[in-house]
C-alpha cells in the first residue's frame, strides 16, 4: 500500500509527533508508521526522525530504510555496528545487499571481502569475486564458483561479466565448458543467448552453434546434416519438442525426416512423440488417438497418461479411457481421481461391483473426486478436522516471537513482500506446532494466505481445515449471496480459490480484489446494477469486490443454465470458451465433461472450487449438500454428513487388470 500525495503533508504531523501516539491506539501508531515509510521511500526522512521509532517493531526496516538513502554515509565499521544492532532481521540482509552493491560500483572491494559471498544472489556473489580477483590470484575455489555461476541457461547479471572475462583469460572457458552452457541455453529456448556464447567459439564450431540456434527457432531439415552424436541429438529434441507445441503435424512431419539422426530407438524421439501427442490430445485433434499410440510406453509421464483417458473420453469411447487408466502407474492410478473415473467408467461399462469397491475406495479423499464418489455410494464425505493446539503457554510464545510480531506488523501495512521475509524467519526455528498457532496469529490480523504457504508441507496439515478455509465477512458474502439466490459456501469457495481472502490480491492480469475481477468486468456489473463505479482501487474494497462479484457470479450460472460447473469455468476462462466446449462435447455427464476441459488451470479450477464449497458448507452448517447436486444445479436434496473414513483397503484388491 503506498499513500496517495495528496495524504504525505497530513500524515507528516504524525511523523513528527511520534512519541505522543506511540503507546495509545494501535491504528494511529500504524498509521504513523506508514506515513514515516512512505516518507523513507521519498527521501524525506532524516535518521533523527526515524529513531522516533526506535523501539517499535519495525523501527530496523524504517532505518533501513533512510540509510538506503545515505548509503556514502556509512562506512564499513558503521554498517558492522548498525548489522550488529539489527541482528538476524531481514532488514538487516537488505542494508547489507544495498551496502555491498554501493561498495562495489566504486570498486571498493576490501570492503566487500569483508562480507562472505552472497552465493543465492547472483550479481552479489559476482562482486565478490571481483573482489577476491583484486586481492590476488584465482585460486581453484575463484575457478569453481565462477565456472558455477557461468554454467546458467540465462544470461546473468552485469555484475559478473567482468568475472566471465576474467575465467576466459585465464583458460577456464574451453569450447567444451562453451558447449555445455550452449546445450542449456537450448533446452530453456534462449536462443538470443545461444548466439551470443557461440560468437566465442572456433570459426567452425561457431557455424555449427548458430545453425542450431537458427532450427530452434525455425525448425526444418538442417538437422540432418549434423553430426550424428548426442549434442546434435539434443538440439533437435529441443526444437521438435517447441515445433510440437505450435504445430504437432509439422513436428511429426519434420521428426520423420530425421529418422537417421533421431531413431526410434532413442529416447529422444520417444519424448518428441509424446510432446506430438501431448498437444494433438489436448487440441482434440483427429489424429490424437493415433499419436498417442505411437508413444513408447516409457515416454508417457503423468500428464499424457492424463490426455490418454481424456481424449477417448471426449469421443465418448469409454473402453479405451478405462483401458489408458488400466495402463498408468500404480501410484498415478491410486490417485483419487482416477480411482474415481474408472469406477464411473466400470460402472457405465457394466460392471457395478467393481465400480462400488473404487467408488468406496475415492471416498477416503477429501476432494472433489472424493466427495463425488461418496455421493455415488452413500457414504459420509471424509473429512477430518483438526484444530490447533489449546496450550496458553505455548500460543503465547508464539505470539511474542519477534520475527513474527515483525511479520504481521509488516502484513497490516500491506507491506507483504517484506511481511513474507519476516515470515519465513520466524517459522525457519519453528516445529510444526509452533507453525500452526503463527498461521492462526497470522489469520487473525487478517494476513489469511498464510494457511496456503505457512503450514507445514506435511499431509496432517491439510486438516486444519478452519485455518485453511477462513471465513471473514461472513455477514457480507450471506447478504450478498442471498440477495442473488446464491449459496453462501459457494461463493466462499470460489473467494478462497481466487484470493485465500486477501482484499489486495492482483493478477498479472489484473484481476483485482477478493472475488478477482478485472475492472472492465466490475464496471459493466456496476451498470448493469445501477451501482456508481468509484474506479478500479475500489475493487480492493472487500464490500465492494463482494457485490459486483457475487453479482458477476450469479449472472454466470444464469448464462449457464443454472449448472454451476459451466458457470464456473466461465469465470475462470470466459463464457467464449465454455460455449465451444460445450458445442463440441454437448452429451457427456457434468463429471466427464470436466475431465475433458482442454485448458489445465480451469480443469483444475472448477473441481478445487466445488471441493471448497463443500468444506464450507462443513465451516457454515456442520453438515453438507451433495456436490453431486450442486454440480447439477439440484436444489433440495439430503444433507451429507461429514465423518472420518475407515482403514484403506488395498488398491489390488479393488480394481484388478481386466
Amino acid at each position: 500500500m503506498r499513500l496517495p500525495t495528496f495524504f504525505v503533508p497530513v500524515f507528516a504531523a504524525l511523523i513528527l509527533a511520534a512519541p505522543a501516539v506511540r503507546g495509545e491506539s494501535p491504528a494511529v501508531e500504524r498509521a504513523a508508521l506508514a506515513a514515516a515509510f512512505e516518507a523513507a521511500e521519498r527521501g524525506r526522512l532524516d535518521l533523527a526522525a526515524a529513531r522516533r521509532h526506535a523501539d517499535h517493531p519495525l523501527g530496523g526496516w524504517l532505518e533501513v530504510l533512510v540509510r538506503e538513502r545515505q548509503l556514502d554515509a556509512l562506512d564499513a565499521d558503521g554498517l558492522e555496528r548498525v548489522l550488529a544492532r539489527l541482528g538476524d532481521q531481514p532488514a538487516a540482509t537488505r542494508l547489507r545487499q544495498a551496502w555491498l552493491r554501493h561498495a562495489g560500483a566504486q570498486g571498493r572491494w576490501q570492503d566487500v571481502l569483508r562480507h562472505g559471498p552472497e552465493e543465492r544472489v547472483a550479481d552479489l556473489h559476482c562482486l565478490w569475486l571481483q573482489a577476491r580477483l583484486a586481492g590476488g590470484p584465482a585460486d581453484a575455489d575463484w575457478l569453481d564458483r565462477a565456472r558455477r555461476l557461468w554454467l546458467s541457461a540465462r544470461a546473468q547479471p552485469a555484475a559478473c561479466e567482468p568475472v566471465f572475462a576474467a575465467l576466459a583469460a585465464r583458460g577456464g572457458l574451453p569450447p567444451e565448458l562453451r558447449w555445455q552452457r550452449i546445450e542449456l541455453a537450448a533446452q530453456a529456448g534462449n536462443t538470443a543467448l545461444l548466439r551470443g556464447l557461440a560468437r566465442e567459439l572456433p570459426p567452425a564450431e561457431r557455424d555449427l552453434a548458430l545453425d542450431h540456434a537458427a532450427f530452434l527457432d525455425a525448425p526444418d531439415a538442417r538437422a540432418g546434416g549434423w553430426p550424428r552424436n548426442a549434442r546434435s541429438r539434443a538440439m533437435a529434441e529441443a526444437g521438435l519438442l517447441r515445433l510440437a507445441r505450435r504445430d504437432a503435424d509439422a513436428a511429426e512431419a519434420l521428426l520423420a525426416r530425421l529418422a537417421p539422426l533421431l531413431p526410434a530407438t532413442g529416447p529422444e524421439y520417444g519424448r518428441v512423440r509424446a510432446a506430438i501427442a501431448l498437444w494433438s490430445a489436448a487440441g482434440y485433434r483427429p489424429s490424437a488417438a493415433r499419436r498417442l499410440a505411437a508413444v513408447p510406453a516409457a515416454a508417457f509421464d503423468e500428464a499424457l497418461h492424463g490426455w490418454a483417458v481424456r481424449e477417448p473420453l471426449a469421443r465418448g469411447d469409454l473402453a479405451a479411457a478405462l483401458r489408458a487408466i488400466e495402463a498408468m502407474p500404480a501410484a498415478l492410478r491410486g490417485r483419487a481421481r482416477w480411482q474415481y473415473l474408472e469406477a464411473r467408467l466400470r460402472e457405465d461399462l457394466g460392471e457395478p461391483t467393481t465400480a462400488a469397491a473404487l467408488f468406496k475406495a475415492a471416498a477416503r479423499s477429501p476432494s472433489f473426486h472424493g466427495f463425488l464418489a461418496a455421493d455415488r455410494v452413500g457414504l459420509p464425505y471424509a473429512l477430518c478436522p483438526r484444530e490447533p493446539v489449546d496450550d496458553r503457554e505455548l500460543r503465547r510464545a508464539v505470539r511474542r516471537d519477534p520475527a513474527l510480531v515483525r511479520a504481521i506488523e509488516l502484513a497490516r501495512l500491506q507491506r507483504l513482500d517484506w511481511a513474507a521475509l519476516e515470515w519465513q524467519a520466524a517459522v525457519a526455528g519453528m516445529d510444526d506446532t509452533r507453525r500452526v498457532l503463527a498461521v492462526r496469529e497470522a489469520q487473525r490480523a487478517g494476513w489469511y494466505d498464510r494457511a496456503l504457504f505457512g503450514l507445514p508441507a506435511t499431509e496432517s496439515a491439510l486438516a486444519y481445515y478452519s485455518l485453511r478455509f477462513p471465513l471473514p465477512h461472513r455477514p457480507l458474502l450471506e447478504r450478498e449471496a442471498g440477495r442473488h439466490g446464491l449459496e453462501t459456501a459457494l461463493v466462499a469457495g470460489l473467494t478462497r480459490a481466487e484470493s485465500a481472502f486477501m482484499p489486495g490480491a492482483r493478477s498479472p492480469a489484473d484481476a483485482r480484489g477478493l472475488m478477482q475481477l478485472l475492472p472492465g468486468t466490475a464496471q459493466a456489473v456496476a451498470r448493469r446494477l445501477g451501482r456508481p463505479w468509484e474506479g478500479p482501487a475500489s475493487l480492493f474494497q472487500p464490500e465492494t469486490n463482494l457485490v459486483l462479484g457475487t453479482a458477476y457470479l450469479a449472472q454466470r450460472i444464469g448464462d449457464n443454465g443454472g449448472l454451476a460447473y459451466r458457470a464456473l469455468a466461465a469465470y475462470n476462462a470466459g463464457q467464449g470458451a465454455v460455449n465451444r466446449w460445450a458445442a463440441a462435447r454437448p452429451e457427456l455427464p457434468a463429471d466427464y465433461w470436466i475431465e475433458t476441459i482442454p485448458f489445465h488451470e480451469t480443469r483444475e479450477y472448477v473441481p478445487r472450487v466445488l471441493a471448497f464449497s463443500v468444506i464450507y458448507d462443513w465451516r457454515l452448517h456442520g453438515v453438507g449438500r451433495s456436490i453431486t447436486d450442486r454440480l447439477e444445479g439440484r436444489s433440495g436434496g439430503t444433507p451429507r454428513a461429514f465423518a472420518c473414513p475407515p482403514p484403506a483397503t488395498p488398491l489390488a484388491a479393488l480394481s484388478p487388470p481386466r
